[in-house]
């Protein structure tokens, strides 16, 4: 489980930084949570607008209509406090930075456990053919050497999928798009790959 970014009590100090450098709306303020944290950061909207409500009710932002949507603006007693805990925010971003990289990590963690499992899968065919093999017949035995030449070019397509995608990930983490949807993507289709090549050899 993916530890929290903000520590207690941080975002809450990190909205009044954000409606300190202009008034914003409610998906405006998870917006530029995302951006300023290269986008592996997406606080939902149960998360930011109790908080929102919360410094309103402090008397620290204040919220007017705009159409359909609420703007927020931070008061004078809000800049108060955010100057009063400024040194704060340095600490925050340097607590964010250490989830953002947290989260990079599990990206390649879980990359590299998927393709283990099906390096395993495609092993463990290979024995099986190796073990129809012994029984001798011209067919096992061919059987056994177009297998293991499958598994090695199987392999071989492993290596490059795992190389080209962490390159693109690599590429896209420094434009802000690799996030924790990213990673569950990534999980659930290798599962899924993984159970349609258990399919097919016959695994179940």
């Amino acid at each position: 489980m993916t530890p929290p970014v903000f520590a207690h009590g941080s975002l809450r100090l990190y909205l009044l930084a954000l409606l300190d450098e202009q008034p914003r709306h409610g998906y405006e303020l998870i917006q530029a949570l995302s951006e300023r944290f290269g986008g592996t950061y997406s606080p939902s909207a149960g998360t930011i607008y109790p908080r929102l409500a919360k410094l309103e009710e402090e008397g620290l932002v204040t919220k007017r209509s705009d159409g359909r949507k609420s703007v927020y603006e931070i008061t004078e007693a809000g800049r108060a406090e955010l100057e009063s805990r400024r040194h704060e925010l340095d600490d925050i971003e340097d607590e964010v930075t250490d989830s953002v990289r947290r989260l990079a990590e599990g990206v390649r963690a879980n990359v590299d456990e998927a393709m283990r499992s099906l390096r395993a899968e495609l092993a463990s065919a290979a024995r099986e053919a190796k073990r129809a093999a012994k029984q001798g017949t011209r067919e096992t035995v061919n059987l056994h050497h177009d297998s293991n030449r499958a598994v090695h070019e199987a392999d071989l397509v492993i290596n490059e999928f795992r190389q080209q995608l962490r390159l693109e990930l690599r590429n896209q983490a420094h434009r802000g798009r690799v996030t924790t949807e990213t990673v569950e993507l990534l999980r659930s289709g290798l599962d899924e790959l993984r159970r349609e090549v258990r399919r097919s050899l016959g695994g179940g």
